[in-house]
């Protein structure tokens, strides 16, 4: 390419003319599926634009600017409660700045985020607010091609395309490890999710490992499940453990309803939860406020990671220094379904 394509501008048709060596007339008629062109040509047209990350304008021509005021959030799931929290820190962060969130969910699937993106982007909204930092090679360009502000958000561990918030799932991870060895469990078992692409979810099971592993505890069984979290997934994979491997003294959840499941189970079994049998969860949500104990958890600040990342896109936050990264620090509440800390105190809260 003869010219570099400096952050928050946007790729053109010249572009992508220069870097396959056709015209822009014969570049236009590839990407709007039109015109006599030889089928060499379209295929070598249409990988440079992959390469690029080449998204056409389809609103070009209609408004001046050339963009809408919208903010495409894309997120994995929208039945996960983890999402809706996070979009609603958007919501909040945007309000009266006229700009307005427009919400597309990929099902944890890479291949279909890179369709939901391509679809956002080629309405060339104000700005991008994206879940995690793990995306195909074509998304990637995409979005650093975008030619506006992308907000990578709820992770930190990785490198962003532009700008990131959110917690480090694997110090999240490292601090419940700390808090089980800490209070004197020594056979744990870890019940998580196979959903692919779930990155956070195995990275603060990667920080727990190490934490463990630090204190001279190994995970002693691990189970995993397809599909989405639920009440009725925790109890059944919390009695599968159980009965696999009787002697386990902490279960630990990558999310909260699992747990919460499990909770129940055991409470309905006779376990000693809390202190024969510890168990935390993950998330902190407010909605598990009425079980009969209150399940330990890490609050991962998702609301915050929305607006702030809202804030990004809309040009009030201000960066300390060069790093475009935002961290923000997760919270243990250990509820009561862990032993005290000895010599302490707390109150779960």
């Amino acid at each position: 390419m003869s010219r570099r394509n400096t952050r928050h501008q946007h790729l053109t048709l010249r572009d992508v003319s220069e870097a396959s060596g056709v015209s822009e007339m014969t570049v236009s008629r590839v990407l709007r599926n039109r015109g006599d062109v030889s089928a060499k040509t379209r295929e070598k047209v249409i990988e440079t634009a992959k390469r690029l990350g080449y998204v056409p304008n389809k609103i070009a021509g209609a408004l001046a600017s050339s963009r809408v005021n919208l903010v495409a959030v894309i997120v994995p799931s929208l039945s996960n409660l983890v999402f809706p929290e996070m979009l609603a820190g958007v919501e909040e962060a945007l309000e009266g700045t006229g700009l307005q969130p427009v919400v597309g969910a990929t099902g944890y699937d890479p291949e279909k985020e890179e369709r939901v993106l391509f679809e956002m982007l080629s309405w060339r909204p104000t700005g991008v607010v994206i879940a995690g930092l793990e995306h195909t090679e074509a998304s990637r360009a995409m979005l650093a091609n975008a030619g506006v502000p992308v907000v990578e958000v709820m992770d930190v561990d990785g490198e962003p395309v532009d700008a990131a918030v959110g917690i480090s799932h694997w110090r999240a991870g490292y601090q419940v490890g700390t808090e089980i060895a800490t209070r004197g469990y020594a056979r744990v078992g870890v019940l998580g999710t196979k959903m692919h692409g779930d990155h956070r979810a195995r990275k603060r099971i990667e920080g727990l490992e190490r934490a463990l592993s630090e204190a001279g505890i190994a995970v002693a069984d691990q189970m995993a499940y397809d599909g989405f979290s639920g009440f009725a997934k925790g109890r059944e994979m919390t009695a599968a453990m159980l009965d696999r491997t009787p002697d386990l003294d902490f279960l630990f959840y990558t999310n909260d309803l699992t747990g919460a499941g499990g909770m129940l189970y055991a409470l309905e079994r006779g376990h000693d939860v809390g202190g024969a049998l510890g168990m935390a969860g993950f998330n902190a949500f407010d909605l598990l406020g009425g079980l009969p104990r209150r399940l330990a958890t890490v609050d991962s600040r998702r609301r915050e990671a929305g607006r702030v990342a809202a804030q990004i896109v809309a040009g009030s936050h201000v960066f300390d220094g060069d790093d475009r990264r935002v961290e923000l620090v997760p919270t243990f509440l250990p509820g009561d379904t862990m032993r005290p800390l000895p010599g302490s105190t707390e109150t779960g809260a």
